[in-house]
């Protein structure tokens, strides 16, 4: 069972460590354990706890209120909350705790729910995206293991890549070609695929080459099918190159094509950037990049 500190419950559940050692003083909502050598940490117990009972905050409820609650009594309210949550930050919650509980069952019924009232989309771009960026956060910190983090990842994989197959139809001569890659070392490829989502959903055309592409064959490749775009995403530290070097190899060899980028070692990063390099800050922006080029707005 993985052991948290203070601060990774903070990351995780939203709630100021300050205002947690509060109510384990005030509350004795949770008791913190101790290592060995005297260090406090928490179990993954408390850390449900934790997020049930920032849920149930979120939703009105006092803390003094929730600190009387019996472990069953609380269970049996988020529960309630949960089957008729309309708040996106719910949704989220929900599918926190079906990925430390490795709960197939919970995940299945937020998402299909969901998708039904708002559509697939939107499902993804106001619930699954934000919670993939929590899982980063969660993942950096080292708060869930990998087993969690398989477990959840190959799920979602699955649901988008389901949509994706839905989008197959002819496309029209003028549709734009882009080209979705990560580069070598580069192995999370969600933010890729709901990518290739957005763009074929819009009506244009996509080559997908998928994870840990050797530049060789992305020159050879690029070649061949003669993109009107590239697109790739960069998040991995360990490489042998700097971002900043690889994206100017990628703008020197493709000199004519716009070079859509993303991720955490470009956006929000002080790197020089050539003049064919476009940063894609998050998916709505690359929605918006999209429309652009094909010179009319699509409702969404």
């Amino acid at each position: 069972m993985a052991n948290y500190s203070i601060k990774d419950l903070e990351h995780l559940s939203g709630i100021k460590a300050h205002t947690l050692r509060i109510w384990e003083q005030r509350y004795g909502l949770i008791n913190p354990k101790r290592t060995d050598t005297n260090i406090r940490f928490y179990d993954q117990d408390d850390l449900k706890l934790i997020l049930n009972v920032s849920l149930l905050k979120d939703n009105g409820f006092k803390i003094s209120k929730i600190a009387q609650m019996s472990k069953e009594e609380m269970h049996e309210t988020v529960l309630e909350i949960a089957d008729k949550a309309t708040s996106f930050a719910d949704q989220i919650y929900g599918l926190t705790l079906a990925m430390i509980d490795l709960d197939e069952q919970r995940f299945e019924k937020i998402i299909s729910s969901n998708t039904l009232k708002i559509g697939f989309e939107r499902t993804m771009l106001n619930i699954i995206y934000p919670f993939l960026t929590k899982i980063g956060i969660m993942w950096i910190t080292d708060s869930i293991n990998p087993a969690q983090e398989h477990f959840i990842s190959n799920l979602i994989r699955q649901k988008v890549i389901v949509a994706i197959d839905g989008q197959y139809e002819t496309y029209d001569e003028e549709a734009k070609k882009y080209m979705l890659f990560l580069p070598e070392g580069e192995l999370h490829e969600l933010s890729l695929l709901f990518a290739n989502y957005l763009i074929r959903a819009r009506g244009n055309r996509v080559v997908y080459l998928g994870q840990n592409m050797p530049f060789q064959d992305l020159q050879v490749a690029f070649n061949a099918y003669k993109p009107d775009y590239l697109l790739t995403i960069m998040t991995t530290k360990d490489r042998n190159i700097s971002t900043e070097e690889y994206l100017a190899n990628l703008a020197d060899n493709f000199s004519d094509t716009p070079i859509l980028v993303a991720g955490s070692q470009v956006i929000g990063q002080d790197l020089e950037l050539k003049e064919n390099i476009v940063q894609i800050a998050n998916p709505n922006h690359l929605l918006e990049f999209i429309e652009e080029q094909q010179g009319h707005s699509v409702s969404r």
